[in-house]
Order: structure tokens, then C-alpha cells, then sequence
């Protein structure tokens, strides 16, 4: 089948260099986006911020008359000039600007205007080729529970409440002297009672009437029905502490920080969805850890060995003083490029056995390693000390499935370190 798209193009302008000019533009939105993206911080991933795109990047391209070229021309004159003349050019400024500012060479403002909440995402999301699935997932309100909310007129046949119903239509009842079993039954033996046919008939007439009246007021009359009225309440969440660790040594390039900054943003949105507070801790560490601020903890350097139980200890410690589990819901995100000292294996394997994992809701461990579009010839690389280490661990833990690991290369891939881990916090927080 051919459909050929036979309308007017609006104004006079091409309808295909208009889908040309937009999908230029929002070029120039995802790599604004990308630009704020590495300025946020990881509590204001979803913020609304100011996007500045270029002005030349908003113009639609569009036919123009120009002067070059050759032209014949009639000018009165003083009669100095002969066919075949050259005419001199006019004398003008010497800038390249379009006329809007004042000055040499060429200057522009930039033009900016706000993303929302949910365009944000969407380009977010885009940039690091989200699933539609998980971006359904991801965009769904907080879980909610019916709660009870007094009554209603109207509902379905199975939230109608008897007890309601009926002592709306007792009390109607009374108040138009709707006449009870006992009183016809009473009217009944005045008719077998009566000695006269006087006092039969006005027995008989009353007995009527009382009939008449029971027949026009009904027993329940639907304005006596009530429905059990409900409405979705959130539930009430408890905070959620999110441990971010991260190696920072020497080996530890640029380009495995922005790839743990986007997996800890995507983490830290994730439990934004579903708790109303998120605390979030920063830990880094060579052969000793630190808690640190978040500009430390991305930006700062160092040099030195490994040793991940340090920053094992560290957030046991931290976790002791200000998030108990009764009250808190911890998850760890941790990244790293997998190096570790041989002799650190017994001390991080009996941490996370004892410790973290039957403490935890979830621990996501992310290995980084080189772009490979950057580096398509680089090696595979073995198996990581680390890698080894935690493998074990989560044979040994198979049943409480709360450790999951993933390396990643780029931005793409930080999704699938995710997928697990959204896939079982949808099941455990229900």
C-alpha cells in the first residue's frame, strides 16, 4: 500500500524541510540535555531546569533571493558611464552579524526555554535508549490501597451496605407512617371483633386504608440504598537510605564516573517512585574509604591500592548511626572496575554474607570498563577479583536473591544493570 500525502503545506513552506528542521532541533535539545545532565546533581535529575539551544538551530531553512550573480540594470546618471562598465560595489561595514547587534564579527544569544518534569525523562531516557516498557514502568504513580471514605448513592451490587440500607429505610418508613404487620393484624381482629355492621365497616375502611398506605410506601425505596464508598490512599512509605559506593582509584577513568553517575541517577529515580524521602550517602575509597559530599565524591581524585571492605565498613557504620532497618529500607549501588587486593576476599565475603545482603533490600553491584565504540578493538577482559568474589557471594545467598551484577560499557548498558534490580523492587514493594 502507497499513501500519498497530497495536503497543502501550511504558509507556503515545505512540510519536508519542516521535519528536517525538528529533527535538527531536538538534536540540539538531547545534546543540551546531555550538557545539564553532567551539571545536576543526582537529587535533581528530574528537576525542571532552563535548556539553551542555539538561535541558528531554531531558524527553518527557506528560499531567499540573493545579489550575486549577474544582473542588467537602467540608473540615471551624469552620463560618465559606458555599456560594458563595471559598477563599483557600496562602501559598507565590515561585520559578518545579521544587523541585530552593533559591533565586528558575529554574535548570537542563545535560545532557552524550560523542559517540564516529564519531557526532561523522556529526553533522559532517550539518550540512554530506555525500553518503552520500563519507561511505562517508571512513569506510574506511587501504589496506593482503598480506604473506607463514608458512603455513596451509587457504586456496584457488591459494595452495597445492608446494614446502612435498611436503617435508612426504617427510619423513611416511620416518618410517613408506613403501617406495620401489627397494626393490620390489629385492624384485622377489630373487623372479626366488631358486633355491629356499623363498626365492621369503619373497621374494613381503616383496614383499607392502611393497605392503600402500605402499598404506596415501599418496604426500601431506592433512595435508602447506600454503597460503601472507597477512595486510593498512598501507602504509608518509610524512608529509603541509597548507599552509593564507588572506587576511586588511579584506574577509575572519566568515563566509568559519568557511567556510575547515570546509574546512580537512574537508582535514585527509581526509589524516588516509590518512597516519599530518599537519603542518599556517598561513599568512596582506595585502600581507605570516606563518607563524602557529592561534588567530592564525582569530581575528586586520588591514587592508591583497593580495598572494598573498607567502604564495606564504612557504610555499616554509617548505616548503624543513622538508618536502622526496622525504620529505613537500605539499598547499596556500588561501582567499580572490578580491581581488588587478593587478600580482601575473606574480609568482603563474610561482610556481605553476615551483614549487608540479610540486611539489605537490594545490592546492585555495576562493573565498568572501556567504551568499546570508543575502543572497538580492545581486548575482553577476565574476570575481575571483585566479580569472583561477589559470584560466590551470591551462590552462597541464592536464597535470599538481593545481590545483582552487571558490567556495563556505556550509557546503553546501564540499563540492562538495571533491569533486574526494577523488576524485583516491583515485586517486593507491593
Amino acid at each position: 500500500m502507497v499513501i500519498v500525502d497530497r495536503r497543502a503545506n501550511p504558509q507556503g513552506k515545505s512540510l519536508a524541510n519542516r521535519e528536517r528542521f525538528l529533527k535538527r532541533v531536538r538534536e540540539d535539545v538531547k545534546r543540551a540535555v546531555s550538557d545539564t545532565i553532567a551539571r545536576r546533581r543526582i537529587s535533581d535529575v528530574d528537576s525542571t531546569e532552563e535548556v539553551r539551544v542555539r538561535v541558528d538551530g531554531t531558524e527553518e531553512p527557506r528560499f531567499a533571493t540573493t545579489s550575486e550573480g549577474e544582473h542588467d540594470y537602467i540608473l540615471p546618471g551624469p552620463g560618465t558611464l559606458n555599456r560594458g562598465d563595471t559598477l563599483p560595489k557600496p562602501q559598507g561595514g565590515g561585520g559578518e552579524g545579521n544587523g541585530r547587534r552593533a559591533g565586528r564579527g558575529r554574535g548570537e544569544d542563545p535560545f532557552e526555554f524550560v523542559l517540564t518534569r516529564e519531557e526532561f525523562l523522556n529526553y533522559f531516557f532517550d539518550e540512554l535508549e530506555l525500553p518503552h516498557l520500563l519507561r511505562t514502568s517508571l512513569s506510574q504513580d506511587r501504589m496506593s490501597k482503598p480506604r473506607r471514605a463514608g458512603y455513596s448513592v451509587y457504586g456496584q451490587p457488591s459494595a452495597l451496605d445492608v446494614r446502612r440500607t435498611m436503617r435508612n429505610s426504617y427510619a423513611r418508613r416511620i416518618a410517613l407512617g408506613r403501617p406495620t404487620d401489627a397494626e393490620l393484624a390489629e385492624l384485622r381482629a377489630r373487623i372479626e371483633a366488631a358486633v355491629s355492621d356499623a363498626e365492621r365497616a369503619a373497621a374494613q375502611a381503616a383496614l383499607d386504608e392502611a393497605m392503600r398506605r402500605r402499598i404506596r410506601i415501599a418496604y426500601v425505596d431506592p433512595i435508602d440504598v447506600r454503597y460503601a464508598r472507597h477512595v486510593r490512599q498512598p501507602q504509608p512509605a518509610t524512608e529509603a537510605a541509597m548507599f552509593c559506593l564507588m572506587d576511586v582509584s588511579g584506574s577509575m577513568t572519566e568515563h566509568m564516573k559519568d557511567l556510575a553517575k547515570r546509574f546512580f541517577m537512574l537508582l535514585h529515580l527509581f526509589l524516588s517512585r516509590r518512597y516519599d524521602r530518599v537519603h542518599v550517602v556517598f561513599i568512596r575509597h582506595t585502600e581507605r574509604a570516606a563518607e563524602v559530599d557529592e561534588d567530592t565524591f564525582f569530581r575528586s581524585r586520588e591514587t592508591g591500592g583497593t580495598l572494598v571492605s573498607s567502604a564495606l565498613d564504612v557504610m555499616l557504620e554509617v548505616q548503624q548511626q543513622r538508618f536502622p532497618p526496622d525504620r529505613y529500607n537500605l539499598y547499596v549501588a556500588q561501582v567499580s572496575d572490578g580491581d581488588n587486593d587478593g587478600g580482601d576476599r575473606a574480609r568482603v565475603t563474610s561482610l556481605m554474607q553476615n551483614q549487608i545482603l540479610p540486611m539489605v533490600r537490594y545490592f546492585a553491584y555495576v562493573e565498568t570498563s572501556a567504551d568499546r565504540s570508543a575502543f572497538p578493538h580492545a581486548a575482553i577482559r577476565r574476570k575481575t577479583e571483585l566479580w569472583d568474589t561477589y559470584e560466590q557471594v551470591a551462590a552462597a545467598t541464592a536464597d535470599l536473591n538481593r545481590l545483582a551484577m552487571r558490567r556495563v560499557s556505556d550509557g546503553a548498558g546501564v540499563w540492562a544493570a538495571l533491569a533486574d534490580l526494577f523488576a524485583k523492587s516491583g515485586r517486593a514493594a507491593a
